[in-house]
């Protein structure tokens, strides 16, 4: 009788998560207008607050009316987003201004410009040392800025172009390396990279998800593959089958599902429990939708897109241009079961 009882369990739990996973659907289309590109996205989900980086801006919505509280503004080209957990301060990486951006969370008024690497991407703030690390993409090292001074104390060198970076929370920051096709993993103490790992059948990983509780790392990569690795081992457990051209990655700790948003208008949801990491559900987003946020406390997705005109001509520098913005029809498509 146990014995049939534990099994029926785990199937209704199965049945519920798969259940819940099917669900998932577009709810929402928050219109946004401006001009220009995006990047990365992050849900302050206590403060029902969602940045979104924008061309030149930080804009912040109400999560809860879907209605623009604000915007960061006087930067040259924004890329990632990251947070002090004192609720006070906020963190920008600025591309083109070669530097990180520090706001006030309340005003959202710039307190600092702190020169960085080139071109800084990929953000994150680590805390049990109070640093934020932005990643240079052109200059393929991190910036490793005090919280407390808003100083850099140490730039560290990389073996390739960083891409998205996530924190363990116990002395350990991971990042991918786009054209190594690989995981770094640093020591925040010695401020050295301590592990590479090969991500094989991974080509150009780019975002990066993290499952603190199961020691997961979720890198999505071109050619529709999310690799799955054990942070402790290094080990790579799996590639699981998602959407094309990828730019970011999110985990849901409640369902177990890690999401992949991608530009060619799929959110992919996947089982990370399951052996083989099989896909739960594809949802249809918008085309150019590859970056998204995600709240964990009411299991909505956030993802960024806009409508494109036509690619302008190809050029030797530039073999695979994009098409260009159309101008105000930025919006932000909400995704939730």
């Amino acid at each position: 009788m146990r014995l049939f009882h534990r099994a029926a369990t785990i199937a209704l739990f199965s049945f519920a998560a798969m259940s819940t996973a099917q669900t998932y659907h577009v709810m929402n289309h928050w219109k946004i207008g401006g001009q220009g590109g995006w990047d990365y996205l992050l849900s302050d989900d206590a403060a029902h607050r969602l940045y979104i980086t924008h061309n030149s801006r930080v804009e912040v919505i109400d999560t809860k009316t879907g209605k623009l509280i604000g915007a960061v503004t006087g930067l040259k080209s924004t890329h990632g987003i990251a947070l002090n957990p004192d609720g006070k301060t906020g963190y920008a990486s600025d591309g083109a201004g070669n530097a990180i951006i520090v706001f006030d969370r309340d005003d959202l008024s710039v307190k600092a410009t702190v020169p960085a690497g080139t071109n800084p991407d990929g953000i994150t703030f680590e805390p049990t040392t109070k640093t934020v690390w932005a990643f240079n993409g052109r200059s393929k090292n991190v910036s490793v800025l005090d919280a407390a001074t808003n100083k850099i104390v140490d730039t560290i060198p990389l073996p390739g172009k960083p891409e998205f970076p996530q924190p363990d929370g116990h002395g350990a920051v991971f990042v991918n390396i786009e054209d190594k096709n690989a995981i770094v993993k640093l020591d925040v103490a010695s401020r050295k990279v301590l592990e590479t790992w090969p991500l094989n059948g991974c080509e150009s990983p780019s975002g990066m998800a993290i499952d603190r509780n199961r020691h997961r790392l979720f890198s999505v990569c071109d050619g529709g593959k999310m690799a799955i690795v054990d942070y402790e081992s290094g080990k790579l457990l799996g590639l699981a089958s998602i959407g094309d051209s990828p730019d970011a990655a999110a985990f849901d700790i409640k369902h177990n599902i890690a999401f992949s948003s991608n530009g060619d208008g799929t959110l992919t949801l996947v089982n990370v429990l399951k052996t083989g990491f099989p896909t739960l559900q594809t949802v249809q987003t918008a085309k150019g939708a590859r970056t998204m946020a995600f709240d964990a406390l009411t299991g909505q997705v956030f993802l960024s897109s806009a409508k494109f005109g036509p690619a302008p001509a190809a050029t030797p520098s530039m073999p695979h241009p994009r098409p260009a913005v159309i101008p105000d029809t930025f919006e932000i498509i909400v995704v939730s079961h």
